[in-house]
């Protein structure tokens, strides 16, 4: 378990690519792909996020995406405000991650307590 103050069992990282590996994306609403990840377990499982391309309202699509898969946490660089206002509704909390690594690195620095929380 996390020593977070949120008790969660699932984390999503937005990513560039498929899989635990891939550069993590900055854009919530816009990332190509979503890795979920089990924290008990450590099994990752990717989403390709359909809505990414789409004109406008990727954001609420987005955070649809989280609900359904059972999010607790995201870790994404930025957050829109539709996005922000639907997370906050859903109960998810998203932290910052800025620095350039992968999925991988992303969920180290969750789990060591690191990120700054924005929701």
């Amino acid at each position: 378990m996390s020593n977070n103050p949120v008790d969660i069992m699932k984390i999503c990282v937005t990513a560039k690519e498929s899989g635990i590996d891939a550069q993590v994306e900055e854009r919530f609403g816009r990332a190509p792909y979503f890795v979920f990840i089990d924290e008990e377990t450590g099994d990752a499982a990717t989403v390709l996020n359909t809505g990414a391309g789409g004109a406008g309202g990727v954001g609420i699509k987005s955070a649809q995406i989280m609900v359904d898969n059972g999010a607790k946490v995201v870790i994404t660089g930025q957050v829109g405000g539709n996005a922000n206002s639907a997370l906050s509704a859903a109960g998810i909390a998203v932290y910052t991650y800025r620095a350039g690594g992968s999925v991988k690195d992303a969920v180290a620095a969750y789990q060591a307590g690191t990120l700054q929380r924005i929701l």
